[in-house]
């Protein structure tokens, strides 16, 4: 049981970090390309694509969390690294936070010359929570070789 319960908190894991990573390098490169100078066009574009995931994220987030906890009970041994795993994914969970709430309503009404500083404080927030979030998973997978 315990098994399957870190494969399913390590795979959870694993969907964020590679979304995150996917999104930051791949996804928002080419959009970059493809759009050029039409800057109007490529906001509606990433306005629609992050549209509806909220909600999705944060039951990932809420599910990483559950079977976490589940394995911190399982595993009294290792606590100080559920605890620091725990840490790294509130901090993430609190960025996700404000960039769903704050950050994008934002940036949907920013102005033209408004836009470029909320785009580099994305990337900065992204970047952030990526690192966090594959940090808190690396020592989660780390965790099975001490």
């Amino acid at each position: 049981m315990t098994a399957l319960i870190a494969i399913v908190h390590a795979g959870l894991a694993a969907a964020w970090v590679g979304g995150m990573a996917y999104s930051l390098f791949v996804v928002q490169p080419k959009l970059r390309r493809f759009f050029g100078t039409r800057e109007e066009e490529r906001e509606a574009l990433t306005a629609v694509i992050a549209s509806g995931n909220r909600y999705k994220v944060l039951g990932l987030i809420a599910t990483i969390a559950a079977t976490g906890l589940i394995l911190l009970l399982l595993d009294h041994q290792r606590w100080w690294i559920h605890a620091l795993k725990a840490l790294l994914l509130l901090v993430a969970t609190a960025i996700f936070w404000y960039v769903s709430w704050r950050h994008w309503p934002r940036r949907v009404f920013a102005t033209t010359t408004e836009r470029p500083a909320l785009q580099r404080q994305l990337l900065l927030l992204a970047t952030t929570m990526l690192a966090l979030a594959g940090t808190a998973f690396a020592l989660g997978v780390g965790s099975t070789h001490l």
